[in-house]
């Protein structure tokens, strides 16, 4: 019977990874909402089910998913931004933040929802820069969203700790061991710059331009998996140490400028639309009758994408007004992050079941429509001008 159940599952992820994209072509739809869709709909029905392959592949998806993510940030470029920018950076955050308090304090909702509405994940980011290429605004969306979902995660990692240990000497445990890892990841990034300035070779030697071998793809996926050890050993947040691993790729590695888009190929082409595929099973359809979900859904789907499209107003005299829409919105689908906060959080019973439920639906309404929204305004921009 098990063995027929992974059989069906195998199966019934291998039609929709294949036939998803044909559908978002007919429907004229990003194929990220599609797989979530699909999820949901054989979830419902019960051929995809809970399963331990099913979700260790899944949670594995969301990692390369992050990592991918990293891959999309090159540190060197980073900190060659210009001041006035990482300025503007500062204020957009804060804006969303400051707009994220207001709002839970003045609806009285719990302080959790200080944490959950801010929250920015650059993981769909990456589907956006692979289906609209990479345009200012999704480039300046890749490098406010780094710094905003550094925030997030710590955030994410320090909620987690309380909710888990209460305010006691575990939580400041788990600070100091987040602290002490910032710390040595910062040193060992100056330290491979130096090395790599003074001895090029040791970069090209480690991934040679004629690599036969595929010792770059090998390399990356070694980088991926020594930081989430790390991240199991320390005990924190694993999709931090997938991110940091990919900043690692581009960071050091520029000469290998063909290696971002083949990680993301492998990521997209299979891992990580199981991802997605999980994701639309962990809401149960039968759920949207319980009285008011909808309506608390769409408040917080609505709050959430308010929040950053507001904030995005920061930077219009960068990209002009649609484009700063277009930013805002790029970072109003933090699927992951919310999810897992909302998980945890209705675990240690900081929320109740009708608010978790609200927000994994408001989770997928805003991939929805933010996906939607983006490909309406991007249609209507002129097109002599970038995206």
């Amino acid at each position: 019977m098990l063995l027929h159940d992974s059989a069906t599952i195998i199966i019934a992820l291998s039609f929709v990874v294949v036939f998803s994209p044909f559908i978002a072509r007919m429907i004229n739809m990003p194929t990220t909402p599609v797989e979530i869709v699909f999820g949901s709909l054989l979830g419902y029905i019960g051929i995809l089910h809970e399963h331990h392959l099913f979700e260790l592949v899944a949670e594995f998806g969301f990692l390369y998913l992050m990592f991918i993510a990293g891959t999309e940030i090159n540190l060197k470029k980073m900190l060659r931004v210009e001041k006035t920018l990482l300025q503007k950076i500062a204020i957009y955050l804060i804006i969303l933040y400051t707009l994220s308090i207001s709002f839970s304090l003045y609806l009285n909702l719990g302080k959790i929802f200080m944490v959950l509405l801010p929250l920015i994940s650059v993981g769909l980011i990456t589907t956006l820069s692979k289906e609209y290429g990479k345009t200012s605004w999704i480039s300046l969306a890749m490098t406010a969203g780094a710094v905003g979902e550094l925030i997030s995660i710590a955030a994410l990692t320090l909620a987690a700790a309380s909710l888990e240990f209460g305010f006691g000497i575990d939580l400041l445990t788990i600070v100091l061991k987040l602290v002490i890892f910032l710390i040595v990841i910062t040193l060992l990034f100056k330290a491979l710059q130096l090395l790599f300035w003074w001895y090029p070779e040791v970069s090209t030697a480690l991934m040679p331009h004629d690599d036969n071998k595929e010792q770059d793809f090998r390399l990356s996926m070694a980088l991926l998996f020594i930081l989430l050890g790390v991240m199991l050993t320390l005990d924190l947040e694993l999709a931090f140490g997938a991110f940091i691993a990919g900043i690692f790729v581009p960071t050091f590695f520029e000469h290998k400028h063909e290696l971002p888009e083949k990680i993301a190929s492998f990521g997209f082409g299979f891992i990580v639309p199981i991802f997605f595929i999980h994701i639309g099973t962990s809401f149960n359809l039968s759920a949207i009758m319980m009285d008011g979900l909808v309506l608390k859904a769409l408040i917080i789907t609505v709050a959430m994408i308010g929040m950053r499209v507001l904030s995005s107003f920061v930077f219009i005299k960068e990209l002009g007004l649609k484009k700063s829409i277009l930013m805002g919105l790029s970072h109003s689908m933090p699927l992951t992050l919310l999810i897992a906060m909302a998980t945890l959080a209705y675990h240690e019973q900081s929320i109740d079941m009708l608010h978790y439920y609200a927000f994994i639906l408001a989770a997928l309404f805003q991939v929805i429509i933010v996906m939607v929204a983006i490909k309406v305004i991007t249609i209507s921009l002129p097109k002599s001008t970038e995206l």
